[in-house]
């Protein structure tokens, strides 16, 4: 079990963020917690590498003085898997917004599917999705995106080492023809799986979506020595 002197001198938490939670609620449900636990007035807790509500996955989590490696641990390589639902589009590149256009997809085949992720292997630029907290002019974008507003983005170079289709099965979302298409992707800092989705729709002649996204390493740390919030608050101590 941690001591109060453990969190104070630094300790980085891994933590497997559920869905539809934001990073930020996250690492107040925990500091929060640690505070209750030990009666501390007072400790640093952040994380290193926001995840998106409706995407779940590894959050690392620094305490103390361990917040002074944030921006070394959000600079390492990550993995994410997830799924894209290809022949159709939605304006956040995600299910946050719904379906704004469909695409044909009898052209496209398994071997196209494969071939494509090709393209995106190396180092590339890639725009960010407007529906993103990047902010432009003291404002994030997507406060412009929610109010209708059109914004001028700029691409950023961004480099993917790995790229791997795991699973391809017709989609049971809409009557239309789509697929749901899992992947594997390794990448840098500052990727936008959203975009890596769009862009990979428009390279099959089509569009997709992200609908579903795990992130499941940062660096050398893995998912699955992660915690649930609910059972890294449970090995606190309690106060009764």
């Amino acid at each position: 079990m941690y001591t109060e002197e453990d969190f104070k001198n630094g300790l980085v938490l891994l933590i497997d963020k559920p869905l539809t939670w934001t990073s930020f609620q996250a690492v107040n449900k925990l500091r929060w917690s640690i505070r209750q636990a030990y009666n501390i007035k007072k400790i640093k807790v952040g994380h290193a590498g926001t995840l998106d509500p409706l995407a779940t996955g590894l959050l690392v989590i620094c305490t103390g003085k361990m917040t002074k490696q944030i921006n070394t641990f959000q600079g390492q390589e990550k993995e994410y898997t997830g799924t894209f639902i290809l022949g159709a589009t939605t304006p956040s590149y995600d299910l946050e917004t719904e379906v704004d256009k469909t695409y044909p997809t009898n052209h496209i085949t398994s071997e196209s599917i494969h071939v494509s992720t090709q393209q995106f292997i190396g180092k590339i630029n890639q725009f960010p999705p407007v529906f993103s907290a990047i902010k432009k002019e003291g404002k994030r974008l997507y406060d412009y995106a929610r109010a209708g507003e059109d914004v001028e983005i700029k691409s950023r170079p961004v480099e993917i080492t790995e790229f791997e289709i795991t699973e391809i099965n017709p989609s049971t979302a809409s009557s239309a023809k789509q697929f749901e298409v899992h992947f594997r992707v390794v990448c840098s800092k500052g990727t936008y799986i959203r975009s890596l989705a769009h862009d990979f729709g428009k390279a099959l002649n089509s569009g997709a979506h992200l609908s579903a996204l795990r992130r499941t390493r940062i660096g050398d740390f893995n998912v699955d020595e992660a915690l649930t919030p609910e059972a890294f608050i449970a090995s606190l101590p309690s106060k009764e």
